[in-house]
């Protein structure tokens, strides 16, 4: 469930790398944004299972508000690395997938699906975006504080049971963990902890 959108803002007044996120019906989903005066627009978005199963990345770029490449990468047991690219008038211009060491054709339906998919994320970046939802993460202390991977620290304003949870995850995985939260104008919500160091994977200003 997405927090509780409040306002609307102008595009023009948010900076032009962003990071949002919200909780899917089987896991979470980050996403990074880049978006450049050249009317250019770059998405990276981290899909996490809440079952420990295999993450998503997949990367997406606009130019001049049409869909120019989609590039999709599935870790775990089962890898599966998809490349879509597309001319100005919409029509493919590459494509490839990449299954356990061999290669298969994506049918139109496929293609399809991944343009839809892409439509709709940019949909939800731009809802997150106006209704000024953020996402923040770090390394998670004992004493409630967060060193965040941008740098600083902060002590998100999270309610016991949260606090708990991360706790626990943190004895129980024997490391220091990562936590990822979203802020707004709602209120704070965690949505990931992870003994992995999600500050090694986060994307920068200067990758997209």
């Amino acid at each position: 469930m997405l927090l509780m959108l409040a306002g609307c803002t102008s595009r023009s007044t948010l900076p032009d790398f962003t990071a949002s996120g919200y909780l899917a019906d089987r896991g979470t989903v980050r996403i990074w944004r880049k978006d450049n005066p050249n009317h250019t627009s770059h998405l990276v978005t981290v899909y996490t299972p809440f079952t420990g199963g295999s993450s998503e990345t997949t990367d997406y770029l606009w130019q001049q508000e049409k869909l120019i490449s989609v590039e999709r990468h599935v870790k775990g047991d089962h890898p599966d690395d998809v490349t879509l690219r597309f001319d100005q008038d919409g029509s493919l211009s590459f494509m490839q997938r990449q299954l356990e060491g061999r290669r298969e054709a994506l049918s139109p339906d496929d293609v399809a699906l991944y343009q839809f998919d892409a439509g709709r994320m940019l949909k939800i970046s731009d809802d997150l975006l106006e209704g000024r939802v953020w996402l923040k993460q770090g390394h998670w202390s004992p004493s409630g504080t967060v060193t965040l991977c941008k740098g600083g620290e902060e002590k998100p304003s999270f309610d016991p049971f949260f606090t708990r949870y991360i706790t626990q995850h943190q004895r129980e995985s024997g490391k220091p963990v990562s936590i990822s939260w979203l802020e707004a104008p709602s209120g704070t919500q965690l949505i990931l902890v992870s003994a992995d160091d999600q500050c090694a994977t986060e994307p920068q200003e200067a990758d997209l």
